[in-house]
């Protein structure tokens, strides 16, 4: 188990013996970096952020139950403090972590940089570990594929996966530190805002299989340009040791491209025959799953599955291509694909007046809201989308908001624009013909509601989706108000 020695191994050249006294090893139950996430046997990480402080929060996740917290500085109080600091000139300290009292109490670990000691403690903590991990990128389906992927290996290793959305330089490590020796199999999401992030990610977890879902316009902002974007996503196969599989998506050439980087064995998926595994026969029976055919070399199944849209094939693919390439069975395959608690990012409710919801508010990107889009032409009923903007763009930004909007102008009866962005697709959708009565431009979330609530009818599937930024996620609940 982790415990509080293997952090100081981690920050300085100590070592556990395995001899220390009885209330020593300290068992350290997680990583928290919200003292009101701290509890019994916690770790709290105090980052000097932009809005708080975190050392003004030691206290307080001492008071929930934390037995340790990483610092940059004394936060004050008389709890002992272990200076894991290195010093110029002068060997890194090797402290008697048992002696005295201060082991039955909280400790401070006092580091240069809290950020750099929490990857520290985590890179060394999973070099402990045998357990293979699994690293998912790309620009869209991150988080839907892994939680899929972790479905399926679940139905014969016990498997550690992301918590949410941690795929940064800091909920990686935090994922990390919650392996234990009983876990077989990690799947860890990995996400990027820049160049060399995905490496970093993959120095700290080191994985042996990675997935790449697909390559869009996400982040253009922030990289300027789509080789760019490929170039850092394309991180992760680099990292891959030669025994190991890049998992590439064979209808994407962006991500074919990154076959050339990789030391690994190439799997590829997709709806094209070329690919290793490979579907056809798609049939959205809209609320209700997906249909297809599903092949590998001579073997071919019919699987239905209970993910949502079309898009969604792609996503069982690669949980699939996992689980062959993990040693799975077909049938322990096909169960993990059926596990309803792997639908994460398409939640269908009752909305007023005897409408049906469709909550897409995760995220949006171009490809995303196409996806979204393409499922809602599959159902029945009046068609209403409400679609926000979608953000980090770049120079793509209008001609995205322009595509959606036609798609928007073929699927929907009705389109309500959120943001001003998202105007875009309103006017996009009012050059193609829509009635001026059927397209509505709000300027935020809030001001969607008053718009739905009046045109409302019994029968209507409402699509929200957009942006995190945009919380698209508010319609939703004034919505649930009005049941």
């Amino acid at each position: 188990m982790l415990h509080l020695g293997h952090i100081l191994a981690a920050l300085t050249d100590y070592q556990p013996t395995g001899n220390e006294p009885e209330v020593a090893p300290r068992t350290v139950t997680s990583f928290v970096v919200d003292s009101r996430e701290a509890g019994p046997g916690s770790v709290f990480v105090a980052f000097n952020g932009e809005r708080a402080d975190g050392h003004a929060f030691v206290a307080d996740a001492f008071a929930r139950g934390a037995i340790a917290a990483l610092v940059e500085r004394s936060p004050g109080g008389d709890w002992p403090m272990i200076d894991t600091r290195p010093r110029t000139g002068k060997p890194t300290p090797t402290p008697s972590p048992w002696a005295g009292d201060w082991a039955a109490g909280p400790v401070l670990f006092q580091v240069d940089d809290t950020l750099r000691a929490l990857q520290t403690v985590a890179r060394a903590w999973r070099a402990r570990l045998d357990t293979r991990v699994i690293g998912i990128t790309g620009s869209v389906g991150k988080t839907s594929t892994k939680e899929l992927i972790a479905a399926v290996l679940s139905r014969r290793y016990r498997t550690l996966k992301s918590s949410g959305n941690q795929n940064n330089e800091i909920g990686v490590p935090l994922t990390l530190l919650n392996l234990r020796p009983e876990h077989e199999r990690a799947v860890i999401e990995m996400g990027m805002y820049a160049q060399g992030e995905i490496d970093l990610l993959c120095d700290l977890a080191r994985p042996v299989v990675g997935v790449v879902t697909m390559i869009g316009p996400v982040h253009m902002e922030r990289l300027g340009s789509m080789e760019a974007i490929v170039a850092a996503k394309r991180e992760l196969v680099a990292a891959l040791p030669p025994e190991g599989a890049a998992v590439l998506n064979y209808d994407d050439p962006r991500v074919m491209s990154m076959a050339e980087h990789t030391r690994a064995r190439v799997f590829t998926y997709g709806l094209d025959a070329g690919a290793d595994l490979w579907a056809d026969a798609i049939d959205s029976m809209g609320l209700d799953g997906v249909r297809f055919a599903l092949h590998y070399g001579d073997e071919t199944l019919t699987v239905g599955v209970p993910l949502l849209g079309r898009h969604s094939v792609h996503t069982a693919l690669r949980a699939a291509a996992v689980g062959l390439l993990e040693g799975l069975r077909w049938d322990e395959i096909i169960a993990g694909l059926n596990d309803n608690s792997a639908q994460l990012r398409l939640v269908v409710s009752h909305g007023p007046r005897g409408s049906v919801l469709i909550d897409d508010t995760y995220n949006s990107s171009p490809d995303s809201a196409l996806a979204a889009l393409n499922l809602l032409a599959d159902l029945p009923g009046r068609r209403i989308a409400v679609l926000g903007d979608m953000l980090e763009l770049g120079r793509a930004e209008k001609q995205a908001h322009r595509v959606v909007g036609r798609r928007a102008a073929d699927v929907a009866d009705l389109v309500i624009a959120v943001g001003p962005r998202a105007r875009v697709i309103g006017a996009e959708a009012l050059a193609l013909g829509m009635p001026t009565d059927h397209v509505f431009l709000v300027d935020d979330a809030p001001a969607a509601v008053p718009v739905l609530e009046e045109v409302i009818q019994p029968g209507d599937v409402i699509l929200i989706k957009g942006s995190l930024g945009m919380r698209m996620d508010r319609i939703v609940t004034a919505l649930g108000r009005m049941n």
